[in-house]
């Protein structure tokens, strides 16, 4: 069961979602906040998988809630919501290691893949949509650190495709691969590069001038 945790001052959003997820097999709604602070407390009291946090609210914000979540030893995944394609505070929280965003006006379906993506850790959401956020945003390149030298020819291969946002099915396509293989291949660049997910690859790239 996937324990989710509804984060909006929005008592009629969260309502909704609480329905939409409430109504699936495997998740369950753990908790509600209405702001950043009372979410602290119910995240702490509920430990969820996985928390949706709106980014604008009152008392505490999402974006300093997220912060202080992660943390947090074992933290949970959070997701982002926010009503703009390209929010600058959605790009500051995935850095901050936030497992990407949601539109408010996403399809139900995809709202609920997205919080079994998030949870499974496997890939990413919308990374070329959190590809096109950075690409936006990010105007500072950073020296690439050493950890990157460490990478294969072909690691850095599949490296510069899941930065492009393509996800493991693609990949082993192009190239010829099983996605198990994919798979494998994106873990070890993670644990090498000390990355938690594919949204953080999607930043390391863009923040080293590597996408």
């Amino acid at each position: 069961m996937i324990k989710v945790v509804l984060v909006d001052d929005q008592a009629l959003f969260r309502a909704g979602v609480r329905m939409l997820v409430g109504s699936q097999p495997d998740m369950d709604v753990v908790g509600e906040a209405g702001d950043g602070r009372e979410a602290l407390d119910v995240v702490a009291r509920t430990r969820p998988d996985v928390v949706l946090m709106d980014i604008r609210m009152p008392v505490m914000d999402g974006l300093t809630a997220t912060a202080e979540l992660l943390k947090q030893p074992n933290a949970p995944r959070i997701v982002m919501l926010t009503t703009f394609d390209l929010d600058e505070a959605a790009a500051r929280a995935i850095q901050q290691g936030a497992s990407g965003f949601l539109l408010k006006d996403a399809d139900p379906e995809f709202l609920l893949a997205a919080i079994r993506t998030v949870e499974s850790g496997s890939s990413v959401i919308a990374a070329s949509a959190t590809r096109e956020l950075f690409a936006h945003f990010t105007s500072e390149t950073k020296p690439v650190p050493p950890s990157y030298a460490d990478l294969t020819d072909r690691e850095r291969e599949i490296f510069a495709l899941a930065a492009r946002g393509l996800s493991n099915s693609e990949i082993a396509t192009r190239e010829f691969l099983s996605e198990a293989t994919v798979k494998t291949h994106i873990s070890r660049i993670l644990t090498k590069l000390a990355l938690r997910d594919r949204v953080q690859l999607v930043v390391f790239a863009f923040e080293h001038g590597l996408a």
